[in-house]
């Protein structure tokens, strides 16, 4: 057996740059996991008001509502994560719009 170069040869991917259809396309994307986050978040805050903790040891009732409090915030910053994300792809999509406006603008006038 001889020994070749086993390492597979990975190929250079090609750059990719960002346009405003791109962004929009992400900003959707971003925006519709964002509402989904919520609506679960508020589900399960609703859960969690309808069903109240039973129990006469304070140590129970202490750990069951940090536990509560940890599900509702992790899902709450899942939520607020993807609306901030859909804000800036909002925000660079109108960048990239202007900067395709100016941009034939100087060409025009250079004409």
């Amino acid at each position: 057996m001889s020994d070749q170069n086993l390492t597979p040869k990975t190929d250079v991917p090609a750059k990719v740059t960002a346009t405003p259809l791109r962004s929009i396309t992400g900003a959707v994307i971003s925006g519709g996991m964002a509402f989904a986050m919520y609506s679960l978040m508020i589900a399960i805050a609703t859960n969690f008001a309808a069903k109240p903790i039973y129990s006469v040891n304070p140590l129970v009732i202490k750990i069951a509502s940090a536990v509560r409090t940890l599900v509702v915030g992790v899902v709450a910053l899942g939520s607020g994560i993807f609306g901030i994300v859909t804000i800036g792809l909002l925000a660079l999509a109108l960048q990239l719009l202007l900067q395709q406006l100016t941009n034939q603008k100087k060409s025009e006038v250079h004409k």
